[in-house]
């Protein structure tokens, strides 16, 4: 299939552009296969460059009764701006819409930019390679307690796990297989985190135990291996009882108490972000409805911020990791994590916790370290989750915003704990974008043996390898960064969370006067970072001459007795 063909009106001018904090624009669109750009000839106008695939939702309006004077084409974006296009004739207003339509609903990921993108720049390193599990456990394993296994390299065993499994060492290779038919998708207990003072956090998906009460010696073994004499682990399920009952009535549920003896269950009821059934993507929607109704009262305001429960899922989310960091740090019992499938709560769960107990992970390339073993080689579903947003009508319940709560969870962590990461929120922002638009391919797929068979790493650049960049990265480190080796506990009253404004009303509040603010308050940092270093620097210079001195008043003393 050619572009070409789903294109009508490749070249249109005399078109009126409408964005957010801009004066309207009367220039030249072009549509490609990948992008609209709307370009003009005035000086000091930057030209408009949108990926199509950002487009989440085509709105066209034409005013009744006036069929020969075209009408606005209304672009709903995944970074949650609104753009209109103003089309002046009837004929080219049907056609720009229809080719926009036909291009931003195009589902075959191989047609996507990032197969065609070429970057412009030389590239420092390989992304797609940079966090393989055998140098992200490294440490771990040079202890002789843990090995690596290939036996799902065929993703045989399980589609969503990665092809390299961190394992226990007393735990083979036939053992996994065996216990794999006992879980959900094959999603076996495995090593998500070693915490410092040894205890270890594992994630699987549910026990197909079923109403006949169904057990796996195979499985047992797997989390025997791991539990620690006269010390109980927690199994954490991020389910309540009553989903975990009724799960069980379809061939899933939770560990029979009688064969996991060294373990102990937990609750949390997180349901709604394990049913997968839109209904989180659905209370998201409001969140985005309400910051774009700018003409509400604030007793509105709130009531609206309220009920559309984001700051709850939020809450629910951040109480439940510190609920894990707690056992794994204060108690110092393993935990294992698991929900229904393993794809979301899960996820959410061991990821935040490792946040909060593990300062890497609050660091630019821990960052990156953490989303791809816990998120794409942990096989969270991409392409399912973020194949439309929140302006869409064609919604499935698959699709969800899972990743942006877990991105929202750490900016309230970074509100609460400004100093302690060496990245800005501004990161967390880019970091969101590419997971729902990019020029790279890090993103695409659901899993690792999908972007295997896209062969994603010789066909596209990853997002980390322009990330990374210097010119790039410097952009957003945070000045304020002092390097904090202790776990850090959030308030998770209701009080402490707030809305991420820099993302949520970025479109509605115009932040350049934010954006001029703490680009004054970086620069006084960093020039008092710079007063501090050149004191430092000044401080040893003296304490040298005072030794060179010393040494001196020395040596003219032992002269002066020896003369004597």
């Amino acid at each position: 299939m050619e572009f070409a063909e789903l294109i009508t009106t490749p070249k249109l001018d005399g078109v009126i552009l409408h964005s957010p904090f801009h004066e309207p624009i009367d220039g030249t669109l072009c549509i490609t296969g990948h992008h609209l750009i709307l370009s003009t000839r005035k000086e000091n106008v930057q030209e408009l460059w949108l990926l199509i695939q950002a487009i989440d939702s085509i709105e066209k309006k034409q005013p009744p009764g006036s069929s020969q004077n075209g009408g606005t084409i209304v672009l709903k974006c995944k970074d949650f701006r609104q753009l209109q296009l103003d089309i002046p004739t009837s004929y080219d207003f049907h056609n720009v819409y229809t080719s926009i339509e036909r291009l931003s609903n195009l589902d075959r990921a191989e047609l996507s930019y990032p197969f065609f993108y070429r970057p412009m720049y030389p590239l420092l390193e390989d992304g797609h390679t940079l966090f393989k599990p055998e140098t992200e456990f490294a440490k771990l394993l040079a202890t002789d307690q843990w090995r690596i296994s290939h036996v799902n390299r065929n993703y045989s065993v399980c589609k969503s796990y990665s092809s390299v499994w961190i394992v226990h060492k007393s735990v083979d290779d036939n053992t996994l297989m065996a216990a794999a038919s006992y879980r959900e998708g094959g999603r076996i207990p495995l090593l998500s985190y070693r915490h410092d003072n040894g205890t270890v956090l594992l994630r699987s998906s549910q026990p197909l135990v079923g109403n006949s009460g169904k057990r796996s010696r195979p499985d047992e073994k797997i989390l025997d291996a791991v539990a620690v004499k006269d010390k109980k682990g927690f199994i954490f399920d991020t389910r309540s009882t009553g989903l975990a009952g009724h799960c069980k009535g379809k061939g899933g549920g939770t560990e029979p108490d009688m064969h996991y003896a060294q373990w102990q269950k937990i609750h949390k009821n997180l349901d709604k972000l394990v049913k997968c059934d839109g209904s989180v993507q659905d209370h998201f929607s409001k969140l985005i409805e309400a910051c774009h109704d700018t003409s509400i009262s604030t007793d509105k305001w709130l009531q609206r911020l309220e009920n559309c429960h984001w700051l709850t899922h939020i809450q629910s989310v951040l109480s439940a990791a510190c609920l894990v960091a707690q056992c794994l740090d204060k108690d110092e019992s393993n935990v294992l994590v698991h929900g229904s499938s393993g794809l979301d709560a899960t996820l959410l769960v061991t990821s935040v916790t490792q946040v909060v107990l593990n300062p890497d992970c609050r660091t630019v390339r821990g960052l990156q370290a953490l989303i791809e073993r816990e998120w794409l080689q942990a096989g969270h579903p991409f392409q399912l989750r973020n194949a439309r947003f929140c302006y869409s009508n064609a919604k499935a319940k698959n699709q969800q915003p899972t990743f942006l709560l877990f991105l929202d969870c750490i900016h309230q962590l970074h509100y609460q704990f400004p100093y302690s990461f060496e990245f800005t929120t501004q990161m967390l922002i880019l970091i969101f974008e590419n997971s729902y638009f990019s020029n790279f391919g890090t993103f695409i797929g659901n899993n690792e043996q999908e972007r295997q068979e896209m062969r994603l790493a010789e066909t596209t650049t990853s997002f980390w390898s322009y990330l990374n960049r210097p010119d790039v990265i410097t952009n957003f480190l945070n000045p304020m960064y002092e390097p904090n080796k202790a776990a850090i506990w959030p308030s998770i009253a209701p009080v402490s969370l707030v809305l991420w404004r820099e993302l949520y009303l970025r479109w509605v509040i115009d932040p350049k006067h934010q954006r001029t603010a703490a680009q004054k308050a970086d620069d006084l940092i960093q020039n008092d970072k710079n007063l501090r270093t050149k004191a430092i620097r000044m401080r040893k210079q003296l304490m040298d001459l005072q030794k060179e001195f010393q040494t001196l008043t020395a040596d003219s003393e032992c002269e002066i007795l020896h003369e004597s």
